[in-house]
Protein backbone atom coordinates (compact mmCIF):
# COMPACT_ATOMS: atom_id res chain seq x y z
CA UNK A 1 0.00 0.00 0.00
CA UNK A 2 2.96 2.45 1.02
CA UNK A 3 4.08 1.78 -2.83
CA UNK A 4 0.90 2.86 -4.05
CA UNK A 5 -0.19 6.47 -2.42
CA UNK A 6 4.26 7.36 -2.41
CA UNK A 7 3.40 9.52 -5.60
CA UNK A 8 0.16 11.47 -3.71
CA UNK A 9 0.36 13.89 -0.82
CA UNK A 10 -3.10 14.13 -0.83
CA UNK A 11 -3.87 10.39 0.61
CA UNK A 12 -2.98 9.50 4.02
CA UNK A 13 -2.31 5.84 5.24
CA UNK A 14 -2.58 4.62 8.86
CA UNK A 15 -1.82 0.90 9.34
CA UNK A 16 -4.09 -0.97 11.53
CA UNK A 17 -2.49 -3.20 14.42
CA UNK A 18 -5.82 -5.37 14.81
CA UNK A 19 -9.83 -5.12 15.02
CA UNK A 20 -9.93 -3.11 17.82
CA UNK A 21 -7.22 -0.52 16.55
CA UNK A 22 -9.13 -0.78 12.53
CA UNK A 23 -12.31 0.58 14.50
CA UNK A 24 -10.49 3.15 16.29
CA UNK A 25 -8.80 4.42 13.05
CA UNK A 26 -11.96 4.33 11.09
CA UNK A 27 -13.91 6.39 13.46
CA UNK A 28 -10.52 9.14 14.00
CA UNK A 29 -10.51 9.31 10.01
CA UNK A 30 -13.90 10.63 10.46
CA UNK A 31 -13.66 12.26 12.95
CA UNK A 32 -10.36 14.45 11.17
CA UNK A 33 -13.14 15.35 8.44
CA UNK A 34 -11.66 12.74 5.68
CA UNK A 35 -14.44 13.00 2.92
CA UNK A 36 -13.08 9.36 1.72
CA UNK A 37 -12.61 6.34 4.39
CA UNK A 38 -11.18 3.25 2.95
CA UNK A 39 -10.06 0.12 4.12
CA UNK A 40 -7.31 -2.17 2.65
CA UNK A 41 -7.32 -5.48 3.87
CA UNK A 42 -9.44 -8.29 4.02
CA UNK A 43 -12.97 -8.54 4.96
CA UNK A 44 -12.45 -8.78 8.83
CA UNK A 45 -10.31 -5.18 8.18
CA UNK A 46 -13.48 -3.92 6.28
CA UNK A 47 -15.50 -4.80 9.11
CA UNK A 48 -13.60 -3.27 11.71
CA UNK A 49 -13.22 0.30 9.92
CA UNK A 50 -16.52 0.09 9.00
CA UNK A 51 -17.62 -0.11 12.67
CA UNK A 52 -15.57 3.13 13.59
CA UNK A 53 -17.08 4.42 11.04
CA UNK A 54 -20.03 3.83 12.01
CA UNK A 55 -19.23 4.88 16.01
CA UNK A 56 -18.83 8.38 14.46
CA UNK A 57 -22.10 9.08 13.81
CA UNK A 58 -21.35 11.25 10.95
CA UNK A 59 -21.76 10.36 7.10
CA UNK A 60 -18.70 10.12 4.73
CA UNK A 61 -18.09 7.72 1.69
CA UNK A 62 -16.78 4.63 2.69
CA UNK A 63 -14.72 2.70 0.26
CA UNK A 64 -12.82 -0.85 0.04
CA UNK A 65 -9.14 -1.83 -1.11
CA UNK A 66 -9.70 -5.83 -1.54
CA UNK A 67 -5.89 -7.26 -0.18
CA UNK A 68 -7.25 -10.19 1.69
CA UNK A 69 -7.67 -14.13 1.30
CA UNK A 70 -11.55 -14.29 0.77
CA UNK A 71 -12.35 -10.48 -0.50
CA UNK A 72 -16.12 -11.62 -0.64
CA UNK A 73 -17.46 -7.84 -0.08
CA UNK A 74 -15.46 -7.19 -2.67
CA UNK A 75 -16.86 -9.46 -5.16
CA UNK A 76 -21.02 -8.57 -4.64
CA UNK A 77 -19.82 -4.53 -5.54
CA UNK A 78 -17.58 -5.85 -8.44
CA UNK A 79 -14.17 -3.96 -7.21
CA UNK A 80 -11.12 -4.67 -9.30
CA UNK A 81 -8.69 -7.32 -7.92
CA UNK A 82 -5.54 -5.47 -8.76
CA UNK A 83 -4.91 -3.38 -5.68
CA UNK A 84 -3.90 -0.65 -8.06
CA UNK A 85 -7.12 -0.54 -10.13
CA UNK A 86 -9.14 -1.03 -6.78
CA UNK A 87 -7.41 2.41 -5.30
CA UNK A 88 -8.21 4.06 -8.55
CA UNK A 89 -11.73 3.29 -8.10
CA UNK A 90 -12.20 5.21 -4.86
CA UNK A 91 -12.11 8.24 -7.15
CA UNK A 92 -13.79 7.07 -10.44
CA UNK A 93 -15.98 4.85 -8.99
CA UNK A 94 -19.77 5.20 -8.34
CA UNK A 95 -21.17 5.81 -5.33
CA UNK A 96 -24.23 3.95 -4.03
CA UNK A 97 -25.94 3.83 -0.65
CA UNK A 98 -25.76 0.49 0.36
CA UNK A 99 -28.38 -1.40 3.49
CA UNK A 100 -26.24 -2.61 6.73
CA UNK A 101 -26.71 -5.53 9.01
CA UNK A 102 -27.33 -4.16 12.37
CA UNK A 103 -26.02 -7.58 14.91
CA UNK A 104 -27.11 -7.22 18.54
CA UNK A 105 -26.28 -10.11 20.92
CA UNK A 106 -25.03 -10.42 24.67
CA UNK A 107 -25.11 -6.92 24.94
CA UNK A 108 -22.61 -6.06 21.71
CA UNK A 109 -23.90 -4.08 18.80
CA UNK A 110 -22.15 -3.91 15.62
CA UNK A 111 -22.32 -3.28 12.06
CA UNK A 112 -22.07 -6.03 9.24
CA UNK A 113 -21.61 -4.85 5.27
CA UNK A 114 -21.26 -8.72 3.67
CA UNK A 115 -23.05 -11.51 6.33
CA UNK A 116 -22.78 -13.87 9.44
CA UNK A 117 -22.65 -17.00 8.74
CA UNK A 118 -23.84 -19.73 11.85
CA UNK A 119 -23.77 -23.22 12.40
CA UNK A 120 -21.26 -25.14 9.97
CA UNK A 121 -19.41 -22.09 9.01
CA UNK A 122 -19.15 -20.44 12.10
CA UNK A 123 -17.61 -24.12 13.58
CA UNK A 124 -15.14 -23.20 9.97
CA UNK A 125 -14.57 -19.64 11.00
CA UNK A 126 -13.49 -20.84 14.18
CA UNK A 127 -11.01 -23.31 12.64
CA UNK A 128 -9.46 -21.10 10.48
CA UNK A 129 -6.54 -18.65 11.87
CA UNK A 130 -4.97 -15.97 10.94
CA UNK A 131 -1.26 -18.27 10.80
CA UNK A 132 -3.97 -20.56 8.64
CA UNK A 133 -5.16 -18.19 6.17
CA UNK A 134 -1.84 -16.21 5.96
CA UNK A 135 0.09 -19.50 5.11
CA UNK A 136 -2.61 -20.75 2.59
CA UNK A 137 -4.35 -18.53 1.18
CA UNK A 138 -7.92 -19.32 -0.54
CA UNK A 139 -7.11 -23.21 0.90
CA UNK A 140 -7.38 -22.44 4.33
CA UNK A 141 -11.12 -22.67 4.00
CA UNK A 142 -11.11 -26.20 2.87
CA UNK A 143 -8.79 -27.06 5.57
CA UNK A 144 -10.88 -25.22 8.09
CA UNK A 145 -13.49 -27.35 7.03
CA UNK A 146 -11.93 -30.19 7.31
CA UNK A 147 -11.14 -29.25 10.86
CA UNK A 148 -15.06 -28.79 11.40
CA UNK A 149 -16.43 -32.30 9.96
CA UNK A 150 -15.80 -33.73 13.24
CA UNK A 151 -18.06 -31.03 15.10
CA UNK A 152 -20.80 -32.04 12.55
CA UNK A 153 -23.95 -31.65 14.39
CA UNK A 154 -27.36 -30.42 14.25
CA UNK A 155 -28.61 -27.35 16.35
CA UNK A 156 -32.06 -27.28 17.99
CA UNK A 157 -32.83 -23.93 16.25
CA UNK A 158 -35.91 -20.96 17.39
CA UNK A 159 -36.04 -18.53 14.42
CA UNK A 160 -38.62 -15.83 14.51
CA UNK A 161 -38.28 -13.49 11.49
CA UNK A 162 -39.81 -10.28 11.60
CA UNK A 163 -41.30 -9.95 15.08
CA UNK A 164 -43.51 -13.44 13.80
CA UNK A 165 -43.66 -16.35 16.38
CA UNK A 166 -40.76 -18.58 16.55
CA UNK A 167 -40.22 -21.52 14.13
CA UNK A 168 -38.49 -24.30 15.74
CA UNK A 169 -35.72 -25.51 12.97
CA UNK A 170 -33.32 -28.41 13.07
CA UNK A 171 -30.48 -26.26 11.51
CA UNK A 172 -27.23 -27.50 10.11
CA UNK A 173 -25.99 -24.01 9.16
CA UNK A 174 -27.80 -20.15 9.03
CA UNK A 175 -26.44 -17.58 6.48
CA UNK A 176 -28.24 -13.97 7.25
CA UNK A 177 -26.77 -11.85 3.93
CA UNK A 178 -26.49 -8.57 2.57
CA UNK A 179 -23.55 -9.22 0.07
CA UNK A 180 -23.74 -12.76 -2.38
CA UNK A 181 -20.98 -14.24 -1.35
CA UNK A 182 -18.65 -15.80 1.56
CA UNK A 183 -15.41 -18.55 2.29
CA UNK A 184 -13.66 -17.15 -0.48
CA UNK A 185 -16.28 -16.72 -3.64
CA UNK A 186 -18.88 -19.55 -2.52
CA UNK A 187 -22.54 -18.12 -3.71
CA UNK A 188 -24.20 -18.64 -0.71
CA UNK A 189 -27.10 -16.02 -1.02
CA UNK A 190 -26.80 -15.73 -4.77
CA UNK A 191 -30.22 -13.79 -4.32
CA UNK A 192 -28.75 -10.88 -2.48
CA UNK A 193 -29.34 -7.17 -2.71
CA UNK A 194 -27.63 -5.18 -1.07
CA UNK A 195 -30.68 -1.98 -1.76
CA UNK A 196 -33.52 -3.42 -0.95
CA UNK A 197 -33.89 -3.26 2.65
CA UNK A 198 -34.17 -6.92 3.51
CA UNK A 199 -31.54 -9.29 4.61
CA UNK A 200 -31.61 -12.80 2.98
CA UNK A 201 -31.81 -16.28 5.31
CA UNK A 202 -30.08 -19.12 3.98
CA UNK A 203 -30.98 -22.11 6.18
CA UNK A 204 -29.41 -25.46 5.19
CA UNK A 205 -31.49 -28.23 7.51
CA UNK A 206 -29.76 -30.76 9.39
CA UNK A 207 -29.31 -34.06 7.36
CA UNK A 208 -27.53 -37.23 6.78
CA UNK A 209 -23.61 -37.27 5.49
CA UNK A 210 -24.98 -37.59 2.30
CA UNK A 211 -27.33 -35.21 2.07
CA UNK A 212 -25.44 -32.52 3.79
CA UNK A 213 -22.90 -33.41 0.57
CA UNK A 214 -25.42 -33.14 -1.95
CA UNK A 215 -26.34 -29.60 -0.93
CA UNK A 216 -22.51 -28.61 -1.14
CA UNK A 217 -21.92 -29.83 -4.53
CA UNK A 218 -24.66 -27.97 -5.24
CA UNK A 219 -23.17 -24.81 -3.37
CA UNK A 220 -20.15 -25.68 -5.18
CA UNK A 221 -21.55 -25.75 -8.64
CA UNK A 222 -23.42 -22.25 -8.36
CA UNK A 223 -26.79 -23.05 -7.01
CA UNK A 224 -27.88 -24.62 -3.53
CA UNK A 225 -30.98 -22.72 -3.51
CA UNK A 226 -33.02 -25.46 -5.14
CA UNK A 227 -32.11 -28.32 -2.67
CA UNK A 228 -34.87 -29.83 -0.65
CA UNK A 229 -32.71 -29.27 2.68
CA UNK A 230 -32.12 -25.68 1.71
CA UNK A 231 -34.67 -22.87 2.61
CA UNK A 232 -34.75 -19.64 1.39
CA UNK A 233 -36.17 -16.22 3.14
CA UNK A 234 -36.10 -12.92 3.31
CA UNK A 235 -36.91 -10.77 6.39
CA UNK A 236 -35.49 -6.77 7.68
CA UNK A 237 -35.24 -8.33 11.41
CA UNK A 238 -34.19 -12.42 12.04
CA UNK A 239 -33.78 -13.47 16.11
CA UNK A 240 -31.68 -16.61 16.39
CA UNK A 241 -31.33 -18.66 19.92
CA UNK A 242 -30.44 -22.17 19.56
CA UNK A 243 -29.05 -25.42 21.84
CA UNK A 244 -26.18 -25.68 21.65
CA UNK A 245 -25.04 -22.05 20.68
CA UNK A 246 -24.65 -21.45 17.31
CA UNK A 247 -21.54 -19.84 16.53
CA UNK A 248 -22.15 -16.39 14.58
CA UNK A 249 -19.18 -14.80 12.42
CA UNK A 250 -20.03 -11.25 10.99
CA UNK A 251 -18.01 -10.68 7.94
CA UNK A 252 -15.96 -13.83 8.77
CA UNK A 253 -14.97 -12.50 11.73
CA UNK A 254 -16.49 -14.97 14.99
CA UNK A 255 -18.64 -12.89 17.28
CA UNK A 256 -21.03 -14.41 19.40
CA UNK A 257 -22.80 -18.17 20.23
CA UNK A 258 -25.40 -16.62 22.67
CA UNK A 259 -28.94 -15.39 20.87
CA UNK A 260 -28.15 -13.07 18.09
CA UNK A 261 -30.99 -10.36 16.55
CA UNK A 262 -30.01 -9.62 12.84
CA UNK A 263 -31.61 -6.16 11.60
CA UNK A 264 -31.40 -4.84 8.10
CA UNK A 265 -30.82 -1.11 8.19
CA UNK A 266 -31.33 0.53 5.03
CA UNK A 267 -29.04 3.02 2.65
CA UNK A 268 -27.37 3.56 5.98
CA UNK A 269 -24.13 4.30 4.09
CA UNK A 270 -22.73 5.53 0.90
CA UNK A 271 -20.27 2.90 -0.35
CA UNK A 272 -18.16 3.31 -3.75
CA UNK A 273 -18.86 0.11 -6.07
CA UNK A 274 -17.11 -1.15 -9.58
CA UNK A 275 -18.35 -0.22 -12.49
CA UNK A 276 -20.26 -3.45 -13.60
CA UNK A 277 -22.35 -3.46 -9.75
CA UNK A 278 -25.51 -4.20 -10.18
CA UNK A 279 -28.16 -4.37 -6.76
CA UNK A 280 -30.22 -6.86 -9.10
CA UNK A 281 -27.95 -10.19 -8.95
CA UNK A 282 -28.05 -12.13 -11.43
CA UNK A 283 -30.95 -15.21 -11.34
CA UNK A 284 -28.18 -18.50 -10.44
CA UNK A 285 -28.50 -20.81 -13.08
CA UNK A 286 -31.04 -24.16 -13.23
CA UNK A 287 -28.43 -26.88 -12.56
CA UNK A 288 -29.50 -30.37 -13.66
CA UNK A 289 -30.79 -33.14 -11.81
CA UNK A 290 -28.45 -34.89 -9.23
CA UNK A 291 -27.58 -38.58 -8.54
CA UNK A 292 -29.72 -38.97 -4.59
CA UNK A 293 -31.36 -35.11 -4.69
CA UNK A 294 -32.61 -34.02 -1.41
Amino acid sequence: MKELISHRDDIVLWESSGAPHGRELGKRAVDEGFEIVAAAGGDGTVNSVLNGVMASGRQVTFGVVPLGTGNDLARTLALPEDARDAMAMLEVGRRERLDLIKVEADGIETYGLNAAAGGFSGEVGEAISSELKARWGPLAYLIGSLKAVPEVRGHQTFVSFDGEPEEEIDAFNIVVANGRTVAGGKNVAPMANMQDGKLDVVIVHFGTILELANVGARLLAGNYLTSERVEHRMASRVSVRSHPGMWFNVDGEMLTDKPVTFSAVPQALEVIVGTEYTAEPEQPRELPEMEGKT
